[in-house]
């Protein structure tokens, strides 16, 4: 054949191919999501294999693990005793509660760490929700915005790197960014929850924070988060919700779910100079853990391809439990 050109002559070696690659993964994209209790014990999370809660003891083991790999950022989401939910989840903002606790211990014992916190009621409400939940059954968005505003400050306070709303309230990362400066902490980004969508990926995360939404009262309880979460049809939504957070000053931008919504990553990245990170949630690593589990895929294949996915989407970080195994496969390579 008479052929002018021949992609495969840049595929015909392992150099060549590595020569004109477009993309690429290292363990500095990642940003590795942790659950925290308390206790003394480590508990397994029975729908996330290989993920568990942990003490603030054995936490920071894990995080230095995740430090030594190459991991330059973890996230921290709380298990809070149900003796301490409320309706108006104020134990998000008790300066000695578990999170606060946590971000000093790491900062003390493992200064260079970037520590993220998730900035939202969910964990702290008695009603599930990332907001306060009216007698009514409304979730209202100016009266949380309040609750959230204090959950940064004293997250801040206690050496928190980025604040991470996760909430999506309208407004809360303007109103987070002036309390922050007020309060002196202009230094401490938000990486916001750009595009969140109300997606059914989330299963397993809920489970493993108890803060899926449930109804304890006779006031009505909205069964899920859709009036505050995205819909997950919507796409153009997305670049609104982009120009928002950039306006109100948010550092980084973030979407969440991450595989199902790449095409929602190269939007972004089209619009956007700003960073952008990719949640790979935990339904997302659960599906890849249990398929793995029954030897039908090769589990460090799929999630290196997957994690790269994020990357060639538009992404310059990612969120993802599987962060000290792909850390560890990249470093082997």
């Amino acid at each position: 054949m008479e052929l002018t050109y021949r992609p495969r002559r840049l595929r015909r070696t392992p150099a060549l191919r590595s020569m004109v690659r477009e993309n690429s993964l290292s363990a500095s994209d990642f940003i590795y999501p942790l659950f925290i209790h308390e206790g003394d014990e480590i508990e397994q999370i029975s729908a996330m294999p290989g993920a568990n809660r942990w003490p603030l003891d054995a936490l920071v083991g894990e995080v230095t693990r995740a430090w030594n790999l190459g991991v330059k950022c973890v996230v921290l989401f709380p298990k809070v005793d149900d003796a301490l939910k409320t309706e108006g989840g104020e134990e998000c903002f008790n300066e000695n509660g578990l999170i606060p606790r946590a971000i000093r211990r790491l900062k003390k014992e493992l200064p260079q760490m970037t520590i993220m916190t998730d900035v939202a009621l969910d964990p702290y409400s008695i009603d599930g929700h990332d907001g306060i939940v009216s007698t009514e059954g409304i979730v209202l968005n100016d009266e949380t915005i309040e609750h959230l505003c204090k959950q940064a400050i004293v997250q801040a306070d206690a050496g928190a790197d980025l604040i991470g709303p996760s909430d999506m309230m309208d407004g809360r990362v303007g109103a987070i960014r002036e309390s922050l400066d007020d309060e002196g902490f202009e230094d401490v980004g938000i990486i916001s929850y750009t595009a969140k969508y109300s997606s059914a990926y989330y299963g397993p995360f809920r489970e493993a924070l108890d803060s899926a939404p449930r109804s304890l009262s006779e006031k009505p309880i909205p069964k899920d988060k859709s009036t505050y979460q995205m819909d997950p049809a919507n796409a153009r939504e997305a670049i609104t919700e982009a120009q928002l957070d950039e306006q109100e000053g948010s550092d980084i931008l973030m979407v969440k779910p991450g595989l199902a919504y790449l095409d929602i990553i190269y939007r972004l990245r089209q619009e956007s100079e700003l960073p952008i990170a990719a949640y790979n949630v935990s339904g997302e690593y659960s599906m890849v853990k249990a398929a793995a589990a029954k030897g039908w895929i090769d589990e460090k294949s799929v999630v290196l391809e997957t994690l790269l996915s994020f990357k060639r989407a538009g992404s310059d970080l990612i969120l993802t439990y599987h962060a000290c195994d792909a850390a560890a496969w990249l470093k082997n390579e």
